[in-house]
């Protein structure tokens, strides 16, 4: 099953300064997780600092455990704002 994983940088209480020494190793946390076939698409938001990520798992479960190996979730530096489940659009499949 697929989820859309929408992710805030809590930039109301860290600065640029705090956030640099751990983009390194968020982005090589997040290529592990796209290797792995568990990310299948990552985004930088339009809008605000943050991100959205497109998951392949079995259960919002799941994906929260992928989300918290990324060092800016476990440090509380990245808020999920939400775990949205997707299911197939039926527009695209035959007629019935």
């Amino acid at each position: 099953m697929q989820f859309f994983a929408l992710l805030t940088r809590n930039t109301e209480k860290f600065s640029d300064a705090d956030f640099a020494p751990l983009l390194p190793p968020e982005s090589e946390q997040r290529k592990m997780l796209y290797a792995q076939g568990a990310a299948r698409q990552i985004w930088n938001r339009g809008d605000i600092p943050g991100s959205g990520m497109m998951f392949e798992a079995a259960d919002e479960k799941e994906v929260r455990s992928h989300l918290g190996t990324l060092p800016l979730v476990e440090a509380g530096m990245m808020d999920v704002t939400a775990i949205v489940p997707l299911n197939p659009y039926p527009g695209f499949g035959p007629k019935r």
